[in-house]
């Protein structure tokens, strides 16, 4: 006899009380409430509905210690932020969610603060910024030392309470209503308290958030506060909604070990602490993570974690330890008070004592999965902050960036459902096969999964949590619907889904660690496996990341910066242009079918390129079955030069060649005229960058170009920033005019300035401006600016001389002290790169 299925509804009464509303949010950390406040400042009418599973200041957003990343200084760039995001994320981040947070990123968190929460500053009243594991610059903003989190839940809450939105706490969540056309029309849950709203009831809605957190009680020591059971998860897929790489749990490296068999909620020591220069010894006093990785004790968690382990299983301990005894008292008391405190009261003294840490389950990098608008596979039921997988986090997250996503993507979401404005429907009853997990099994599943499916894994150990978990479905006796059975459900759900994606992905990537597949594989799982749940039970499907471009390409796409579903859809448009219905008639007419040859991609010029991957991709699609590269992206080439060889139908390489080197030639072309302006300027401090002169449709590549020739990038889009030129100073009446003007409908938004006069530039100092462009200004004036600028600006203004420059002059330029010179003929004007396909033989 086979073991009960996974129920597809939750035994429980039917609602005995009904309520409406336009939008109902489940959880209140910060993604919820972020989304209920946003969509009631869009939609002031709106009955905006929040429900929360314990009081509204609960969650996991309230335990956060480290903070939020974002990129506030000046020095530092999206394009950095997004690289050590994809870094951490092993190949699997999407990079147009990744974009999207690390630049939408920093004004969110600017609107946070206006909404109350406020942060650690400097004396001189900047944003005190720090590290921490896997990030190269300090962009890590924190309150209180190490209070972040509940000092955001603090200001969120108040904010809250001060508006019209209305809130249930002490409800569960149970199962989501649809309509007639399978649209999400609700909730129903289960009020634990006395009233007019105790036990079931069902909240009918216009659209639906799951903003419930993690799943870390489905460990036995986990940093998840005892309501983190995976009741979103569990909710959408008895929904039917596609549940993503659920195996991807990060286990916090540095947990305060309480002793042999300690469970439940454990405290965390905060990743900051090492980025403020603790280290991790073993008890013999050995810094084990010095030569392990680059960034040391600040390596990302998954690698960090597994230096743990193996440090533990070498010495036979159950613990290492976290060494910030240099700190000193002073330290510990101001920047770490609230770990301070938790040390001394388990009797740890970190101003004298290095405090012992292992791993514990963290936080779920998978979930239900989410488009950039956080649409789940539902219409009407979205999701965001843990519960989701938008794509940021890949196989491990970045150090906080969960904080950041929650803000970005519940924003998105609001401002979805406030534009689509999905019509009123009324829910249908479902009918799907019910059923309750026995409570009492929960501390074996916790047990089962922290032996079998934590940190290590592995085929033997994953078969027989498997095996445990099915066995726990039984239960002798009827179980009563109550918030244990829910609870219990919940977590049988979640840990059988992720059992089964652990043991599916025969290799170690991230945080999913295969001690049977130690190794990284890209060429078979550079991909996601996506879970639904069905009446025959769970289905599996693995989706290659980058959709149809082959796993290696599209994760040195994803490593540069580039969308690989993107670069598809390019090469798509191109051959679709070339190829017609007819197809290549020539080469069809002239070339017989089957025959094969090897070809070269030959450099006609000096030169440096850029695009090999792109050009690669394109000979892949039509069919090419070997290529290998004679260069790198960012490397000078002489004439005569291999860069790529392929080999193939001659059909289709011929096919093939005029949109590679159409591709191949132009961001070559526009790498190599960068590199020639970077030589120009090189060891003067000045940086080249480009400006949004670009091709249509190709501004993505393009400006990767631009970074592979040695330049930096200026703003994407005209949204990211507001850049303030003569004809806006004209149409204001003054440039501290416009100026004011952008700042008071756009308080959160960088703001730039162009001027064409030197007598501007005390008025836009004046105004605070951050960026000024310098624009067509001689060589005398531009020293002339950057003198004033040293002498007369309160805080740090960067400047920018665009407008009239040429080679010749731009040394002469750098070295008045500017900090860009922006160069729109890198990407417009370009003269492209001669490279040639040559056919062997």
């Amino acid at each position: 006899m086979s073991a009960p299925a996974i129920p597809l509804r939750l035994t429980a009464p039917e609602p005995g009380w009904i309520t409406d509303a336009d939008v109902v949010v489940v959880g209140s950390g910060i993604a919820g409430l972020t989304v209920a406040l946003r969509y009631a400042e869009l939609e002031p009418a709106a009955k905006v509905l929040v429900v929360t599973k314990d009081v509204l200041s609960s969650g996991s957003t309230r335990w956060a210690q480290g903070g939020i990343a974002a990129v506030l200084d000046p020095e530092d760039t999206p394009d950095e932020h997004l690289s050590d995001t994809l870094l951490a994320g092993v190949g699997l981040c999407d990079v147009r969610a990744v974009r999207t947070l690390v630049t939408e990123g920093p004004d969110a968190l600017r609107r946070l603060m206006a909404r109350g929460a406020h942060f650690d500053r400097t004396a001189g009243g900047e944003l005190q910024l720090t590290r921490e594991g896997g990030h190269r610059r300090r962009r890590i903003v924190h309150a209180g030392g190490d209070a972040t989190g509940a000092e955001v839940q603090r200001a969120l809450v108040e904010a809250v309470r001060a508006g019209s939105i209305e809130v249930i706490e002490h409800a569960l969540v149970l199962d989501l209503l649809k309509d007639a056309k399978g649209r999400a029309r609700g909730v129903t849950l289960h009020v634990m308290g006395e009233g007019a709203r105790d036990g079931v009831g069902a909240v009918h809605a216009r659209a639906v958030v799951l903003a419930t957190g993690g799943m870390g009680q489905v460990y036995a020591a986990t940093t998840n506060p005892v309501v983190s059971t995976g009741d979103g998860v569990a909710l959408a897929l008895r929904a039917g909604a596609v549940v993503r790489d659920l195996e991807f749990v990060q286990f916090h490296p540095t947990v305060l070990w309480l002793g042999e068999g300690s469970t439940g909620q454990q405290p965390l020591i905060s990743e900051a602490v090492r980025g403020e220069g603790a280290f991790l010894i073993d008890h013999e006093g050995r810094r084990f993570m010095t030569g392990a990785h680059e960034l040391g004790d600040l390596a990302p968690r998954d690698v960090v974690a597994k230096a743990i382990m193996r440090t533990m299983r070498a010495s036979g301990r159950d613990h290492v330890y976290l060494d910030g005894r240099h700190f000193g008292r002073e330290k510990w008391e101001s920047r770490f008070p609230t770990i301070y405190a938790i040390c001394r009261e388990h009797g740890i003294d970190p101003v004298t004592q290095p405090i012992p840490v292992s791993p514990a389950a963290h936080y779920a990098s998978g979930g239900v999965r989410t488009d950039l608008h956080g649409r789940t596979s539902i219409e009407g039921l979205y999701a965001c902050g843990e519960v989701a997988c938008t794509g940021v986090h890949g196989a491990n997250r970045l150090a906080s960036n969960s904080l950041l996503e929650g803000l970005v993507f519940a924003e998105r979401i609001a401002a979805d459902v406030h534009e689509r404005r999905p019509a009123p429907g009324e829910p249908v009853p479902g009918v799907a096969a019910e059923g309750l997990v026995d409570p009492r099994v929960r501390p074996r599943i916790q047990a089962h999964m922290s032996t079998g499916a934590s940190v290590l894994r592995s085929r033997e150990s994953l078969v027989a949590t498997a095996g445990a978990l099915c066995d726990a479905r039984w239960t002798p006796v009827e179980v009563p619907a109550c918030t244990e059975a829910w609870e219990a459900t919940n977590l049988l759900t979640v840990a059988t889904v992720l059992t089964g994606a652990a043991a599916a992905r025969l290799e170690t990537r991230g945080s999913h660690w295969r001690e049977d597949h130690d190794t990284r594989d890209d060429d078979e799982w550079l991909g996601h496996l996506d879970v639904t749940l069905t009446k025959e039970g769970l289905r599996m499907t693995y989706t290659p990341h980058g959709d149809a471009m082959p796993p290696r390409l599209a994760q040195e796409l994803t490593a540069a910066g580039l969308d690989p579903a993107e670069v598809d859809a390019l090469i798509d448009r191109a051959l679709a242009e070339d190829l017609q219905e007819a197809g290549d008639v020539t080469s069809l007419a002239t070339i017989p079918e089957g025959q094969r040859a090897v070809a070269d991609v030959v450099a006609r010029r000096d030169g440096v390129v850029a695009g090999l991957a792109v050009a690669e991709a394109v000979f892949v699609r039509l069919g090419a079955a070997r290529a290998e590269r004679g260069a790198k992206d960012g490397e000078r080439v002489r004439a005569g030069d291999v860069l790529m060889t392929v080999e193939g139908p001659v059909r289709a390489l011929l096919t093939a060649e005029r949109t590679a080197l159409n591709l191949l030639t132009h961001l070559s072309g526009v790498a190599t005229l960068t590199a020639r302006w970077a030589e120009a300027v090189g060891g003067t401090g000045a940086r080249v960058r480009d400006s949004r002169k670009t091709l249509p449709g190709l501004r993505a590549l393009e400006k990767y170009a631009v970074r592979s020739g040695g330049g930096v990038n200026h703003r994407m889009s005209l949204s990211d920033a507001a850049l303030i030129k003569d004809n806006h100073v004209v149409a204001a009446g003054g440039v501290a005019e416009a100026f004011r003007a952008v700042r008071e409908r756009y308080p959160d938004l960088p703001i730039e300035v162009e001027i064409d006069r030197l007598d501007q530039l005390g008025p836009v100092l004046d105004e605070g401006a951050e960026l000024i462009l310098l624009d067509n200004f001689t060589v005398e004036d531009t020293a002339r600016a950057v003198h004033i600028v040293k002498n007369r600006a309160k805080n740090r203004v960067a400047l920018e001389a665009s407008g009239g420059l040429t080679l010749e002059s731009a040394r002469d330029v750098a070295e008045t002290g500017v900090d860009y010179l922006a160069v729109g003929a890198l990407t417009h004007s370009a003269p492209a790169l001669d490279i040639a396909l040559d056919l062997r033989g």
